[in-house]
């Protein structure tokens, strides 16, 4: 399932913030869903835009330490869904993924994490293995495990990437291909076919003018 349905692009786009206006410093759409809120500001309604954010969650990395959403408090990341086993599209996926890693492995605010969804068969063990083979170190990237039920949860309903255990798929399970990007904030600002080298381009390009937005903004006057 590579390919998100048209219903979904159709969601995507309904609930895609404006892209900005400014030529000289490009910005990225706020992606997902949307509420508007309104408070009373100086005696007067004011209505704010709130956007959908990451919600808690709280996983195992390849290394045995415990993730949580706010292990991700200020950082810029990319989120995957993938299982070791994988016959089809996960091979695919993180060897594109590695060019991701190889160029932001050493900025300081951005990370990748890998969500398995086989957790029964992939152990924090059988994830550092994983990692190892592929040659990821440090703590830039993060294959993630947890309780099958919250994985699937948070990959459908907050990450918007459709993830389920399908006997008669190859490997068991399907999911989509997407490398989901999510700012400093929790939101989501854009969404990356895995197995396409050219969206693969472009998530790494998204990924700076991302990193600069917030650099920009947290510089003093």
């Amino acid at each position: 399932m590579r390919n998100v349905t048209l219903a979904a692009l159709v969601l995507l786009t309904t609930f895609t913030a404006c892209k900005f206006n400014d030529p000289e410093k490009p910005k990225l759409p706020i992606m997902g869903q949307r509420d508007a809120v309104t408070r009373v500001v100086n005696g007067k309604e004011v209505v704010d835009t709130v956007y959908k954010t990451i919600p808690a969650f709280k996983f195992v990395n390849q290394y045995g330490d415990s993730i949580t959403n706010k292990s991700l408090d200020g950082y810029v990341y990319v989120a995957d869904f993938f299982f070791t086993t994988c016959p089809s599209i996960c091979p695919v996926m993180h060897r594109n993924m590695l060019k991701i890693y190889d160029t932001y492995k050493d900025v300081k605010d951005f990370k990748i994490i890998s969500h398995t969804i086989d957790p029964k068969h992939d152990s924090v063990e059988v994830l550092k293995k994983y990692a190892d083979k592929l040659g990821i170190s440090g703590n830039n990237w993060w294959l993630l495990q947890g309780k099958k039920e919250e994985t699937y949860t948070l990959g459908q309903k907050d990450y918007l990437v459709a993830v389920m255990q399908d006997n008669g798929a190859p490997g068991g399970y399907v999911h989509q291909g997407w490398f989901v990007l999510i700012d400093k904030d929790k939101r989501i600002r854009g969404y990356y076919d895995g197995t396409d080298e050219k969206q693969v381009e472009k998530l790494s390009g998204d990924i700076k003018i991302l990193l600069d937005e917030y650099n920009t903004a947290e510089k003093p006057e």
